[in-house]
């Protein structure tokens, strides 16, 4: 495994059929070309992932959408224009290009152009290399499946790491500034349907498209198991008011706190995070919830964030991380 700060250096590794966890504005993605059946199974294989769970295809701008997908909707090219470069996936009937190890079986493909600077870097020069100007990076979280999305390059090295092989590469662009995986929506159909929440809330949406957004996809999408994010450690959703009575009585040291900054940490509990806002709540959710596990304390007590905003998507990550106890 090399690590590096170069992007070239991943991409490189790419084009050769081996293995990048890449920085992405929302989470680190563990890439390989979106071409190659052989590596693309390789990012199964270091993941553990089930083989009909579909994969997002990033690529480096909206002139790629149109060779991955067909029949792609007028309001799908409006999102696309609004969000792109961002933390934004759509997903819209594939193209030929799109085979069954990218979609796992299914007849739609999701597709997202990342804003990550390093991110873009390697996908810019992954057209300079292979000379596709719709060349893709399949690049689901960078972790084992069900398990804590990584947000820095050191998470990547200590849940992967072991799994890589010599010539893949952990390219460091720093944490993740959006902290939470894209807002997926399904563009299969006459109006979007969301399928994962994000940093691109459902208001956005329906503001850029005029439509309303739905809730009644059945197409499979990475991260919308009911159990998924999941540390260790059990973690349980609590109103403030019931802080003091949950830690009450557990012995010092085994409990940890993830809530707001004005909300008071109980004498007993590990305080692991106090995010001031949903945003920055969203930023530093995956390390609280690894350094919960580096404690080694047997729960997590989250207080959430309003449902607005980016809390939508937070609230969401909490509920999956929740149902793995």
């Amino acid at each position: 495994m090399i690590t590096t700060t170069d992007p070239r250096v991943a991409a490189a590794a790419i084009a050769g059929g081996h293995l990048a966890a890449v920085p992405t504005e929302t989470v680190y993605g563990l890439g390989a070309l979106a071409s190659d059946a052989r590596a693309v199974a390789r990012i199964y294989a270091v993941k553990g992932r089930p083989a009909d769970h579909p994969l997002i295809v990033h690529v480096a701008g909206a002139v790629a959408f149109g060779s991955w997908g067909v029949r792609i909707p007028t309001y799908a090219h409006a999102l696309a224009a609004a969000f792109w470069p961002g933390p934004m996936t759509l997903v819209v009937p594939r193209s030929a290009r799109a085979k069954d190890f990218i979609t796992g079986g299914q007849d739609s493909v999701a597709i997202r152009v990342p804003s990550h600077l390093d991110a873009r870097a390697v996908l810019l020069e992954l057209r300079e290399i292979t000379k596709d100007p719709a060349v893709g990076v399949a690049a689901p979280s960078a972790n084992r499946f069900g398990r804590v999305s990584p947000t820095t390059a050191a998470h990547v090295v200590d849940e992967i790491g072991g799994l890589l092989q010599g010539d893949d590469v952990v390219l460091d662009g720093g944490d993740c500034a959006v902290g939470v995986e894209s807002t997926i929506i399904d563009c299969t159909g006459p109006n979007p349907k969301m399928l994962r929440p994000g940093a691109i809330t459902t208001q956005d949406v329906e503001a850029a498209t005029g439509l309303k957004v739905t809730h009644d996809s059945t197409v499979r999408a990475s991260g919308t198991l009911n159990s998924h994010y999941s540390p260790n450690a059990t973690v349980q959703l609590i109103a403030e008011a019931n802080i003091a009575f949950e830690v009450e009585g557990a012995a010092q040291g085994v409990i940890g706190l993830l809530a707001l900054a004005d909300i008071e940490t109980p004498i007993g509990a590990v305080r692991l995070a106090a995010p001031r806002n949903a945003e920055e709540y969203a930023r530093v959710l995956y390390a609280a919830l690894r350094e919960a596990d580096a404690l080694q304390l047997e729960a997590i007590l989250a207080v959430p964030p309003a449902a607005t905003g980016v809390g939508v998507a937070v609230i969401d990550r909490l509920i999956r991380a929740a149902a793995g106890a």
